[in-house]
C-alpha cells in the first residue's frame, strides 16, 4: 500500500510499529518520547517507621526489605515537558536484591494526569491510579494531601522553611533516587506477556533548595487506594526540596518469566 500522507503525517509502516517509542493513537500519541524534563518541582518528602510485616506483605519476590521505613514524596509538577502542570504521591521503602542490588520499591503511586497514569503503567510499571495530589502553604505550615474517591488518603504536615539542611540527607534512610517497580502485563488471551521488576534513576538532577523539620503523616483507608496497609507507627522527618530533573530510559533487573526457576515459571 502506498505511502499515505494527511495533515502532514506519514502513515507509520511495520518498522515504525516494532521500533522502541512507539505509542497509540499514532497520530497523537499519549506516551511521552525519552528523555523528557520536569522544571521548579516542589516536593514534600515524609519519612515515617511502619511495620515490617506489612510492608513485606507488599514487596514481591525476590525482593527483601533492608528496613522498616517508610517514605511518601507529594510532588507538585510546576513544568513537565508533555505532561504540563500536575500533582504526584509516591509511596515506597527500601528493598533488596538477592544480588546485593537495592533501590525503593514502590508499592502505590497516585497522582492528577492521565498521561502520567498511562505512561508510568506502560513503560516503567508504576502501579499508578489517578488522585488529586497537593501541595498547599498555610501560614507556618506546608500541608500535602492525596484525595481518591472523595478521601484523603494522604494527610501530611510539615514546618515551613525553619532550617535547612544539605539535599544528601534525603538519602540517609535509602536510596530512593533508584526506584524499582513491578511490571504485570498480560496478552489479550490472558498469557503473560511481561512480568519483570523494572528500575529508574532520574537524571541531571539539580536541587535548588531544601529544608528539613518534625512531619506527622496522617493514613485513611480506601480499598482502592490503600496506603492504610503501611500503618503509622512513628514519624520521623520530612523535607521540602525543589529541583529540576529528567526522565530517562530504565533497565529490566529481573524477569520472572525468563529468571524466575522452572518451578516457579508455569504459564496460564
Amino acid at each position: 500500500m502506498k505511502d499515505v500522507k494527511r495533515h502532514g503525517l506519514r502513515r507509520p509502516d511495520l518498522q515504525d510499529i516494532v521500533a522502541g517509542g512507539f505509542s497509540t493513537p499514532w497520530d497523537a500519541p499519549t506516551i511521552p518520547t525519552f528523555p523528557f524534563e520536569f522544571r521548579n518541582v516542589e516536593v514534600m518528602t515524609l519519612f515515617y517507621r511502619s511495620d515490617p510485616d506489612a510492608m513485606s506483605f507488599l514487596l514481591p519476590e525476590p525482593l527483601r526489605l533492608t528496613g522498616d521505613v517508610v517514605a511518601i514524596h507529594l510532588y507538585r509538577m510546576n513544568d513537565t515537558d508533555w505532561v504540563g502542570p500536575y500533582g504526584e504521591a509516591n509511596v515506597m521503602f527500601g528493598a533488596a536484591l538477592p544480588d546485593g542490588r537495592t533501590g525503593a520499591y514502590s508499592p502505590y503511586f497516585f497522582l492528577s494526569t492521565e498521561v502520567g497514569v498511562a505512561h508510568g503503567r506502560e513503560i516503567h510499571g508504576q502501579p499508578k491510579k489517578l488522585a488529586d495530589v497537593r501541595l498547599d502553604f498555610r501560614g507556618d505550615l506546608i500541608v500535602g494531601t492525596t484525595q481518591r474517591n472523595g478521601i484523603d488518603i494522604v494527610t501530611a504536615t510539615l514546618p515551613y522553611k525553619q532550617r535547612q539542611c544539605d539535599p544528601a540527607e534525603l538519602s540517609a534512610h535509602f536510596d530512593f533516587a533508584t526506584n524499582i517497580n513491578l511490571k504485570a502485563i498480560d496478552h489479550i488471551d490472558g498469557r503473560p506477556a511481561i512480568r519483570q521488576l523494572t528500575s529508574r534513576r532520574l537524571t541531571d538532577l539539580r536541587v535548588h533548595e531544601c529544608w528539613v523539620g518534625p512531619c506527622s503523616v496522617e493514613l485513611r483507608a480506601n480499598v482502592q487506594a490503600p496506603v492504610f496497609r503501611l500503618p503509622v507507627v512513628e514519624p520521623l522527618v520530612g523535607y521540602y526540596w525543589r529541583a529540576d530533573f529528567k526522565l530517562v530510559r530504565g533497565t529490566v533487573i529481573y524477569d520472572y518469566l525468563a529468571d524466575a526457576p522452572p518451578s516457579q515459571n508455569h504459564p496460564v
